[in-house]
């Protein structure tokens, strides 16, 4: 809808040059210079078919299973990198691998079509016009940079591996696959690809520090949630979900922190000064002739609480003991549902 006289120049030789310099090589030349057609109906599905309906079959996946107020940040997330990615492709168009295997490094204008490039094989293969016409026609024929079918792939994945870990490499791997088509199918650079990811990453990563919904583990759909913590915990400080304490957490305090007495400066008995404070009966109830007793606090995943007494060793003087960190548990914004 912009004049041609209004657009900016379309850049021919910057995709092929950054290409050379980065990778040393034109990979998606390389990729696509053997062709076969199991090759591709392989690279078809990922880019002709998975692209157009992955983003809707992973909205209805996230408004059942993940945590309530997931999908109007992934649908939010999904928008502004496309939005980034159509931007830059106005104000920054270059050509795609097509354009140089069709007419090599000359220069472009905007009355050129557009190519389906390896896409073509696929109408012709299945006897339909899928790809053709439509690509023909695009709207934005020099929109190679950045790679909004990377950018997708990789906004849906990062969402996906949040909300469903364990399948971080299955979706990993969806990523590469599509990567790869791209490329075989003559429709991108290795560059566009990773732009259109970084494009992705950056907004991801801003959604899960500021807006998106914390994960719980033990919640199978969207109507287990009791409620909702939005944001990252602050400060990198550790987070200690009470739904996810499914361990023991040990921590070992000595004497002094369990009597709160001990130090010399308060006046307070030490084991060396030969008092009966020192003999006979522990907190337990357990005889002890050591110098010193460990105190182990068990937290269990139910808030139970259990204090033992243990014998611990003579201090050595060469290696004073370490005790772990402790964690305070950040303040968290609380959505009631």
């Amino acid at each position: 809808f912009i004049p041609s006289e209004a657009r900016p120049g379309i850049w021919v030789r910057v995709l092929p040059a950054l290409e050379n310099i980065l990778y040393g090589a034109n990979l998606s030349n390389i990729l696509s210079a053997h062709q076969h057609v199991v090759l591709d109906v392989l690279a078809w599905f990922p880019y002709g078919i998975v692209h157009f309906g992955g983003p809707a079959v992973a909205a209805v996946i996230f408004f059942v299973f993940a945590a309530p107020g997931t999908l109007p940040i992934y649908g939010r997330s999904f928008g502004y990198v496309n939005l980034t990615g159509v931007i830059i492709q106005v104000l920054l168009p270059c050509a795609a691998p097509w354009y140089e295997n069709r007419h090599g490094l000359a220069p472009a204008n905007y009355g050129m079509p557009g190519s389906p490039a390896g896409l073509a094989r696929i109408d012709a293969l299945f006897g339909v016009d899928l790809y053709s016409t439509n690509f023909t026609n695009a709207p934005v024929v020099f929109g190679a940079f950045p790679s909004l079918h990377a950018g997708n792939a990789v906004i849906v994945t990062l969402f996906m591996s949040y909300c469903f870990p364990r399948f971080k490499p299955l979706f990993a791997g969806y990523v590469m696959w599509l990567w790869w088509a791209t490329m075989y199918l003559s429709h991108h650079y290795a560059v566009d690809l990773v732009a259109g990811s970084m494009i992705s990453g950056v907004v991801f990563y801003i959604a899960r520090a500021n807006f998106l919904p914390r994960r719980q583990a033990d919640k199978a759909t969207r109507w287990d949630y009791d409620y909702v913590e939005i944001g990252e915990v602050a400060g990198g400080e550790q987070e200690y979900d009470l739904a996810e304490l499914g361990y023991r957490q040990r921590l070992l305090v000595d004497e002094w922190s369990v009597g709160g007495v001990g130090s010399e400066e308060s006046g307070s008995a030490s084991p060396d000064d030969g008092g009966s404070l020192w003999e006979g009966e522990t907190l337990g109830g357990r005889e002890s002739t050591d110098r010193e007793s460990v105190a182990e606090i068990v937290l269990v995943s139910h808030l139970d609480l259990d204090l033992e007494l243990h014998p611990a060793s003579p201090r050595d003087e060469r290696h004073p003991p370490t005790y772990p960190p402790t964690y305070k548990h950040p303040q968290t914004q609380i959505a009631p549902l």
